[in-house]
């Protein structure tokens, strides 16, 4: 019994599938289970296996022994694909029940045993864990506080590899900027390759968890910043990043509270 909560096995029948499918519907990853498309009329087309067939060459073909993380895996397309290269374990995370519905329907009808947790990207501290590859996909423009999610997976979760994906808006030039700027200098904020992570207040193509939407030049800087050194990037918006030194200032790490007289910490 795999913790997709269901015997993986045949799986329905054509039409049972069909109407398993429609049942958990919309769905935002277009699969092929059995012949059936979950998503046929997706407005990114076939998505996203259109993106993966750009960047699948970086990753390993066999991850016979790894640990995989997917982190806002959705209805587990990447998920699926890290068990069909043969990872060890699979461990996908949503806060989504509908998504990860749709991952454990997928999960049975291909027949790959993989495991599946409610969870958000602020707990993955509650996994006690560290993932050879952890998978971070589209996720951060969803998320309000992006930078605390970085830090929240290099300390707690990322072992060796980071896939890192994000939409990116604005300019795709990257400035060359000093360490650091007099007080009085402002010019550098408006130079076109300034690290830009873009506020969108209410919606984004109908979208009202859309949040913040980086330029290229402020997704590299937040990757380092979070310490990821960033090895390459195979795809317009996919980077491959290994753990390097800790993150820049505290991240997602904070120093004890201070002890007092009594000897004990305030409730």
């Amino acid at each position: 019994m795999s913790e997709t909560g269901e015997a993986l096995g045949a799986g329905p029948e054509t039409d049972d599938l069909r109407s398993a499918i429609d049942a958990l519907a919309p769905w935002f990853h277009n699969l092929e289970l059995r012949g059936v498309r979950t998503a046929p009329d997706h407005f990114l087309g076939d998505y996203p296996a259109f993106k993966w067939r750009r960047f699948a060459e970086a990753l390993p073909a066999d991850l016979s022994g790894r640990t995989v993380l997917d982190i806002g895996c959705n209805a587990g397309f990447y998920a699926l694909e890290m068990k069909r290269r043969g990872a060890a374990r699979v461990v996908g995370i949503d806060p989504d029940p509908r998504y990860l519905a749709q991952a454990r329907l997928a999960a049975r009808v291909t027949g790959l045993d993989i495991e599946l947790r409610q969870l958000s990207v602020y707990d993955v501290g509650a996994l006690a864990e560290r993932f050879d590859i952890v998978l971070f996909m589209g996720v951060l423009y969803h998320l309000r506080h992006p930078l605390l999610a970085l830090d929240l997976i290099r300390e707690h979760v990322a072992g060796d590899l980071l896939v890192f994906q994000s939409m990116q808006r604005g300019s795709m030039m990257r400035a060359q900027l000093p360490p650091d700027h007099d007080f009085k200098q402002a010019a550098h904020f408006a130079l076109p390759g300034y690290p830009k992570l873009h506020f969108i207040e209410e919606r984004y193509a109908g979208d009202p968890t859309n949040w913040w939407v980086p330029n290229r030049a402020c997704v590299e800087a937040m990757l380092r910043s979070s310490g990821f050194a960033i090895l390459g990037q195979p795809e317009a918006e996919v980077y491959l990043c290994r753990c390097a030194g800790p993150p820049a200032g505290e991240g997602a790490v904070y120093p004890p509270r201070p002890s007092f007289s009594t000897g004990e910490e305030p409730a």
